[in-house]
């Protein structure tokens, strides 16, 4: 139901960081679980990071786990990741979707209601 704009990418260096938002629209936002997905090209979309909608849980993909951190600020409607230590596996593209399941350290999105996502490329 939330539209979802996604922003904050870039060109960085290996070693270096980016904060990447997510500013949504709707009243479901503040009461959803929300998360972070990424595709690289050729590759399949995949799990980045979750957060529950009080920001009492989080869970991290294996590649995100210590140098990615989500947040979110309900009041402004607003999720973030930041991200540190960039590497050039990193280089994708980063979504940010309403989350259904999680399993594991494994979590799928509640719809396929991608939005344009944000272009983060790292450098070597």
């Amino acid at each position: 139901q939330a539209h979802l704009v996604e922003s904050g990418g870039g060109l960085v260096q290996t070693g270096g960081s980016l904060r990447l938002s997510c500013a949504a629209s709707g009243r479901d936002f503040s009461s959803s679980a929300m998360g972070w997905f990424r595709q690289a090209p050729g590759k399949e979309r995949e799990f980045v990071a979750t957060i529950t909608w009080n920001s009492e849980n989080t869970i991290y993909s294996d590649f995100a786990r210590g140098r990615f951190t989500i947040s979110r600020d309900n009041a402004l409607n607003t999720m973030y990741l930041q991200m540190n230590s960039l590497i050039p596996e990193d280089t994708a593209v980063y979504y940010c979707i309403e989350v259904g399941h999680c399993s594991g350290y494994k979590c799928t999105p509640s719809s396929d209601s991608w939005g344009q996502g944000t272009q983060v490329t790292v450098s070597s």
